[in-house]
């Protein structure tokens, strides 16, 4: 086989790029080890940025997204039960949208196959080869046959676990990451959300966060033990935990549960982002905490960027764009990183934290929701800074 640019993940990174690339015609193959149904019903949150909707309506996957998307113009922050609203539309004029990355993957799949572009599922044993050549390789199986597919250029868009970033030669790599010392146990509820809004609420028993997936189904999360088992939460306990960290300021229904699942917390970058003709994107790259929204929105961002260097390599003949595809990506991906990390420090209870830390971090959020400065450096953050 031989193609272009051969794209190894179909999550909505690769999936994204494939779209872009056949906008700018661009040849591309997308394989994925996992099955179609799989990628199209692995849950995940699904905040996007005011830029990230407004393309994925400009390469024509949007328009379900502007049907059922949830659009908020604004959020909430609780200290211990006191509610205060920043408002996106009067700070910014610029909002975000609660539409599930599930849901931007059907939409993603479904272009891709009106587009007639190979999309394979379910190969087996990928690897790649000859990456500082003019035509690296990626070799695998499909449906019990060996593939070696010549390309341009590779795209790594195969998450965390995935064997692109492993296959940079040793050395080349500089690694950034951090644990933290609790987790998050999200829920699935059939319970109407409490507010329209997102609510962050700090508490002096933990973090809470009460977003939405529809208008009758309540997306819920409670700080946790890193490594507590899922077992140790009960319905019962659950409801009670997310009553009290609610604090009261909005009503809260219960309803039945439909998913719980603890996930821990933990940042992580690599640099550089390319190596010969292979570049990372998304969680093969990078992976924010959950605090600031920002793990799609990333994705996102960094194939616009790796789409525009090839469309400028084949197109005007520019290397450049190319050569500067990681510097380019990881100047936004540590912001987002220092978000992430603001966002978790200032809302979570940490083990080791002292009487002057909890101190500290009301302060911080009553400044925060007093500030009309700070609230508009907030929310020009968390909707999405423009790309350059």
């Amino acid at each position: 086989m031989r193609t272009q640019v051969g794209i190894i993940g179909a999550g909505p990174a690769g999936l994204a790029l494939a779209r872009m690339l056949h906008l700018q015609g661009i040849s591309s193959v997308v394989i994925e080890n996992r099955s179609r149904d799989y990628i199209e019903n692995r849950i995940r949150a699904g905040l996007i940025e005011h830029w990230a909707a407004d393309m994925l309506t400009d390469i024509g996957v949007g328009e379900r997204m502007k049907r059922e998307g949830l659009v908020h113009w604004g959020t909430n922050f609780a200290i211990n039960g006191d509610i205060h609203r920043i408002d996106f539309k009067a700070l910014l004029n610029k909002r975000i949208t609660i539409y599930g990355q599930q849901e931007v993957v059907k939409d993603l799949v479904e272009r891709r196959i009106a587009d007639g572009g190979p999309l394979l599922f379910e190969v087996d044993g990928v690897s790649v080869h000859d990456l500082t050549t003019d035509r690296p390789k990626i070799q695998f199986a499909h449906e019990g046959q060996a593939i070696e597919l010549e390309c341009d250029f590779i795209a790594g868009c195969d998450g965390y676990h995935g064997i692109t970033r492993p296959s940079f030669p040793d050395g080349i790599l500089n690694v950034y990451e951090r644990d933290y010392p609790f987790g998050w146990l999200g829920i699935l509820a059939e319970s109407p959300p409490p507010d329209h809004d997102l609510i962050y609420s700090y508490n002096d028993d933990g973090f809470a966060l009460y977003t939405m997936r529809s208008p009758t189904l309540a997306r819920l999360y409670l700080q946790c033990d890193h490594d507590e088992h899922v077992d140790a939460w009960p319905d019962a306990r659950i409801w009670e935990n997310l009553h009290k960290r609610l604090g009261g300021a909005r009503k809260l229904q219960e309803g039945k549960i439909l998913q719980k699942g603890v996930t821990a917390m933990r940042s992580f970058v690599v640099e550089p982002m390319q190596y010969g003709r292979l570049f990372l994107a998304g969680d093969s790259a990078h992976i924010v905490p959950p605090t600031g929204a920002k793990g799609m929105n990333l994705a996102f961002a960094d194939v616009v960027m790796l789409s525009r260097a090839l469309d400028g390599f084949y197109k005007k003949q520019r290397t450049d764009l190319i050569e500067g595809y990681s510097k380019a990506c990881l100047k936004r991906v540590w912001n987002a990183q220092r978000f992430s990390w603001w966002m978790t420090q200032i809302m979570h209870r940490f083990p080791d934290e002292t009487p002057f830390d909890r101190r500290r971090q009301i302060s911080d959020l009553r400044y925060i929701t007093s500030s009309e400065a700070a609230m508009k450096s907030l929310a020009e953050q968390y909707v999405g800074l423009p790309i350059d």
